[in-house]
C-alpha cells in the first residue's frame, strides 16, 4: 500500500481534468479502484461506488440523504457518534433499539419492535467498542418488509466479514478506507442504491456548464479534487484481500482474540467482553480493570509498546447500551498482520502492568 500511494503521488494527477498521461493515470487508477469496490461488495455498476473522505463523511451524506427534521430514526444501541450526532443535528427522532451484548437474536426483535413508523434505520454491522456482529441480513430483511430505508455502517466489517450490497438492499452502505480495506487514513466509500443528496457541492469535472450538481453518480457526490494517492493505496488494499481465501482475515482475527483473551481470563482483576467463541464477536475485544482506570492502564500499556485505545471510542450509545458509560474500556483491535506470538506478549505485558503498584 505505501508503494501504490508514493507512486500515485509522484505519478498522477487528477481524474477528469486533463487528456494527459498523470491525468490518464490518475483516472485508471480511481476507476479501477471503483470496479474493484463494486465486485468485491457485488453492486451492479461501479458508478455506485463513490469515494469520500472517512466513513463520518459518507455517514453524513446517506443519512441526510434519506432523514428531514423530525423522522423517527431506528438505531441499534451499539451506534457511532458518526451516526447519532448528525440525526441529532438534523432533529430526528432517534429510537435506539438496545439489546443485550453479543444477543444477535435480541438484536433482531428490538429492531422488529422499533421499526413501525420509522422513516429510516441505521444499523452497524458491528461495534467499534465490542466487536459485536449485529445480525445485518436479518435487520436488512425486517426493513425490507416493512419498507424502511436502511443505512448499515460498515466501519468495521468492510474488508473483514461478507457484505453483499444487492443482497442486502440497504439503500446506503458506508465504510472506512484505512480499517479492514487496508487502505489509508483520509479515504471512504458510499455505497449507493439511489443518488443521494449531495453534502459538498463544487467542480466534478464534468457538465461543468450546469449551476448545480449532476444528476447522475458518483459525480454527484464526489465534489472537487479526488485524493488520488489514497485511492491508489485503497485500490492496493482492497487487491490484497482479494487473494485471500473467503473468510481468512475473520477467521485470523477470532483466533487471535480468543487466545488472549483465555490467557487474559486468568488475571482475576480484568472484566472480559467476550462472548466466549460463540461466533457474535470480531477481532475486537473490549476489557475493564478493577484496580486501574482505562486511560491509566492504556498509558502504561502504551509504555511496553501494546497499542490500545481508552474511554469512550466515540460511541456512548454502546456503552450506555453495555453499562460502561461512566468507566469506558480499553479495547484491543486485532489485524490480519498480528500473529499468535504478538498477542501472547500482549498478555503477559497485561499481567505484568496490573502487577505494578
Amino acid at each position: 500500500m505505501p508503494a501504490a500511494v508514493a507512486h500515485a503521488i509522484t505519478t498522477m494527477a487528477s481524474p477528469g481534468r486533463g487528456c494527459h498521461a498523470p491525468a490518464m493515470r490518475a483516472a485508471d487508477t480511481v476507476l479501477n479502484c471503483r470496479e474493484l469496490l463494486a465486485d468485491f461488495f457485488n453492486v451492479p455498476s461501479p458508478e455506485q461506488v463513490v469515494f469520500t473522505c472517512n466513513a463520518t463523511h459518507a455517514l453524513n451524506i446517506a443519512i441526510r440523504s434519506l432523514v428531514s427534521p423530525g423522522d423517527r430514526v431506528v438505531v441499534s444501541g451499539y451506534e457511532h457518534n458518526s451516526v447519532t450526532r448528525p440525526l441529532y443535528d438534523l432533529g430526528a427522532d432517534v429510537v435506539v433499539a438496545r439489546s443485550p451484548l453479543f444477543d444477535q437474536g435480541a438484536a433482531v426483535e428490538a429492531f422488529r419492535a422499533a421499526l413501525p413508523g420509522a422513516r429510516c434505520a441505521v444499523c452497524t454491522h458491528v461495534s467499534n467498542v465490542f466487536g459485536f456482529i449485529l445480525p445485518i441480513e436479518k435487520i436488512a430483511a425486517l426493513c425490507r418488509e416493512t419498507g424502511v430505508p436502511l443505512i448499515i455502517d460498515a466501519s468495521q466489517s468492510a474488508g473483514t466479514l461478507p457484505l453483499n450490497f444487492t443482497a442486502l438492499g440497504a439503500d446506503f452502505i458506508a465504510m472506512p478506507g484505512h480499517k479492514g480495506l487496508l487502505g489509508p487514513q483520509g479515504t471512504g466509500v458510499l455505497l449507493c442504491k439511489n443518488l443521494g443528496k449531495p453534502l459538498l457541492c463544487g467542480g466534478t469535472g464534468s457538465n461543468s456548464a450546469l449551476p448545480g450538481m449532476p444528476d447522475f453518480l458518483p459525480d454527484r457526490l464526489e465534489a472537487g479534487t479526488h485524493n488520488v494517492a489514497g485511492i491508489a493505496g485503497l485500490y492496493a488494499g482492497v487487491r490484497y484481500l482479494t487473494a485471500l481465501p473467503a473468510g481468512a482475515v475473520l477467521a485470523h482475527e477470532q483466533a487471535l482474540l480468543a487466545d488472549f483473551a483465555q490467557r487474559a481470563a486468568l488475571l482475576p482483576e480484568l472484566t472480559l467482553f467476550y462472548d466466549g467463541g460463540r461466533g457474535a464477536q470480531s477481532g475486537v475485544l473490549s476489557l475493564c480493570s478493577a484496580h486501574m482506570d482505562a486511560d491509566r492502564l492504556a498509558e502504561k500499556l502504551g509504555d511496553a509498546d501494546v497499542c490500545v485505545r481508552a474511554g469512550l471510542h466515540c460511541a456512548p450509545t454502546a456503552h450506555e447500551t453495555v453499562g460502561t458509560l461512566e468507566q469506558g474500556t480499553v479495547r484491543l483491535s486485532f489485524s490480519p498482520f498480528n500473529t499468535v506470538g504478538e498477542t501472547r506478549r500482549a498478555a503477559a505485558i497485561f499481567k505484568k502492568v496490573l502487577s505494578e503498584p
